[in-house]
């Protein structure tokens, strides 16, 4: 038996994502695995007890590991638990939990509970910015009643086979029909939520219950009822949301096992502003999302998971409204600021009328911004810039595209190995490739190879435990080790490198020794493939720049590249030695500081002088008050969250005759 203490950095603690995850990692390993905290234990490949230890953000664990593999499973389990962003999709732009819509700011704090400066308005929390005004949709099912309780002895079987088919089809289709849109984030939460209905803590508890001769809705809806209030009676305010989670699965396998189908949310025709008690991110997944105008809940919080989806839709959304159910009908007018936290109901001309002004001159500036969706962004004085997605999955194409986003500046190979099993193939990464040329073709697609850590475990891949991942075996040191992990991604490169816009980039460089290891592997590739007879073209190569050792060498690392990407997360946490989810030193972690201008400035130098072409790949590229700085130092290529593309191509073309000032 192994046992190891400690201290737990996933943001927000082991929530939903993050315990699902956790317990898909343990289940893993063949070993018995546990997590003490408090006095407390539980099973760590069950996410449902995971979540209900409670485990904050900067807590103390116990990991216990007890069978034949538990050295190996240790350090995995450690490292994820070390991971700030366990759980969480390197897309999400914000930390599940965190009360930000689609802009830089945050919504206002939470208001108390309560009635407005005039009578007919409502205080609730904010959860999504914006602001709606329209007629309400009234979203109240009936609550589900099972009026058997007990089955005879001898129904059991047929009884546990009818839940297993309820559950097997909730499995296959938790939303209802299809896959939601809003990207990987959506999808996460919707593949958390399928962990908890699958969980022993919350399917075990309905199956011995309809052993005992319960009826299977009776004791799916009392057991769903039971855990729901485990977690409201939690002090942590992120946890107790999670409540609304257990309530949403149960609902959808009562209503099935009770034959009795919940309101059609599918079938919404018209716009609206969606009311309901505590809508559940499964019921969302369900909703047509261009029919909904704003969304309001008498239950949930910001830190719920519909919270979270609105967000990532941009629907202005207020949670946690003391509506009472006869004064909203369907039909009446509502006003719903998402930015103050308030509802109006049936609001008077003047109320009316500020909040059109208001709506109006936010289409304004949206409806403005679209001019430049298709458009290449140029200076005053004539300097071209492209502006490219960031993207962490095929599923991203078509957000990134209505953005007008001129290609991909970064696509990130991650996810198409941490959502695996096992190592993914060749043919399966060749595929993938492939596809995301063809979506932009002509323009080009840039794809980092592998950049992954034992700070994110990967099925297949044996991270030894260091003291800072961060600093450690990974990105191009990693894969230069691992070359049965290397070669086969740098050869389905190759093969979707016939669409002939394929760029591929390095991270982690910090020697040129590196880089040149890198060509060779990639010079050998492509003479098995020619050798093989396999069709393939060639790519630009490009490297990273995120360590200060590439900043110093850039002279001689531009003479072995093709361009440079400035990675400005990475850069600036590696210039000002400030680890950059250390809340404690966040005012260190600035890429403004003089120290991390002064190495983009360096490297744009360098790149000018051999001649190649610079771009900025990390969150700066999208900050409005650093872009023409970029611009002055000779970025031509800045990429980022399909979100703030049409924005930046505005700050570009209003970057003036004059250089910006340094």
């Amino acid at each position: 038996m192994i046992e190891t203490t400690t201290t737990v950095r996933v943001l927000e603690g082991l929530h939903t994502r993050p315990a699902a995850h956790l317990a898909r990692l343990a289940k893993r390993f063949d070993c018995a695995v546990e997590l003490h905290y408090r006095g407390a234990s539980a099973n760590g490949k069950s996410s449902v007890k995971l979540m209900l230890l409670g485990v904050k953000e900067g807590d103390e664990v116990t990991v216990r590991a007890d069978e034949h593999d538990e050295s190996q499973a240790m350090p995995e389990l450690l490292h994820y638990l070390q991971d700030p962003r366990a759980g969480l999709d390197e897309t999400d732009a914000t930390p599940a939990g965190t009360a930000q819509a689609g802009s830089d700011s945050a919504p206002a704090a939470a208001a108390a509970t309560g009635e407005g400066l005039a009578g007919n308005v409502r205080i609730g929390v904010s959860g999504s910015a914006g602001l709606a005004l329209g007629p309400a949709l009234v979203y109240f099912p009936q609550p589900l009643v099972a009026h058997r309780q007990v089955i005879e002895a001898g129904d059991i079987p047929a009884e546990l086979q009818r839940f297993q088919q309820v559950l097997q089809a909730f499995v296959q289709h938790p939303a209802g029909a299809g896959v939601p849109s809003g990207g990987t984030q959506s999808r996460a939460i919707l593949q958390a939520l399928i962990d908890v209905a699958q969980d022993d803590e919350y399917v075990g508890a309905i199956v011995r219950g309809i052993q005992d001769r319960g009826d299977a809705a009776a004791v799916t809806l009392r057991v769903g009822k039971v855990l729901a209030e485990t977690f409201e009676a939690m002090a942590d305010p992120y946890m107790r949301a999670r409540a609304e989670d257990i309530r949403g699965v149960t609902r959808q396998l009562a209503a099935a096992l009770l034959d009795q189908p919940l309101p059609d949310l599918s079938a919404i025709d018209r716009p609206c502003v969606l009311v309901a008690h505590d809508l559940s991110a499964l019921e969302f997944a369900r909703v047509p999302v261009e029919q909904i105008l704003g969304l309001v809940c008498t239950g949930g919080s910001a830190t719920s998971h519909v919270a979270i989806m609105a967000r990532t839709h941009g629907l202005p959304a207020v949670l946690g409204v003391p509506l009472e159910a006869a004064r909203v009908a369907d039909g009446t007018t509502l006003i719903v600021d998402g930015d103050q936290g308030q509802v109006t109901l049936a609001p008077l001309p003047a109320q009316r009328e500020q909040a059109a002004a208001r709506i109006a001159e936010a289409q304004r500036q949206r409806h403005a911004l679209l001019r430049f969706r298709d458009v290449q962004p140029r200076t005053r004085d004539g300097r071209a810039i492209d502006i490219a997605a960031n993207l962490g999955g095929l599923g991203e194409i078509a957000l990134a595209q209505q953005a007008g986003a001129m290609g991909v500046g970064l696509f990130r190979t991650e996810l198409l190995f941490m959502q695996q099993r096992t190592l993914p193939s060749e043919q399966g990464q060749a595929e993938v490739y492939l596809r995301l040329a063809q979506a932009f073709h002509p323009q080009p697609v840039i794809i980092r190879t592998l950049d992954i850590g034992g700070d994110k475990p990967v099925a297949g891949i044996d991270f030894p435990r260091e003291e800072n991942p961060f600093l450690g075996w990974r990105g191009v040191r990693m894969c230069l080790d691992r070359p049965d992990v290397f070669k086969p991604q740098l050869r389905a490169l190759l093969r979707a490198a016939v669409a002939g816009n394929v760029r591929v980039m390095i991270p982690m460089i910090s020697d040129v020794e590196e880089v040149r290891r890198v060509r060779a592997l990639v010079h050998e590739c492509e003479a098995e493939l020619r050798t093989q007879g396999v069709a393939h073209g060639r790519f630009e190569l490009g490297i990273m720049v995120e360590t200060s050792a590439a900043v110093l060498q850039a002279d001689a690392l531009a003479a072995e590249v093709s361009f440079f990407s400035i990675g400005t997360n990475d850069l600036t946490q590696y210039v000002m030695a400030a680890d950059r989810a250390n809340a404690r030193i966040d005012a260190l972690y600035r890429t403004e500081h003089p120290a991390v201008m002064t190495a983009i400035r360096m490297t744009c130098e360098a790149a000018r002088r051999a001649g190649i072409w610079v771009g900025i790949c990390g969150e700066a590229a999208a900050n409005p008050t650093l872009i023409p700085r970029f611009v002055e130092m000779g970025v031509t290529e800045l990429s980022m969250s399909p979100a703030a593309i049409l924005a930046a191509k505005q700050c570009v073309s209003e970057i003036g005759d004059a250089p910006a000032a340094a």
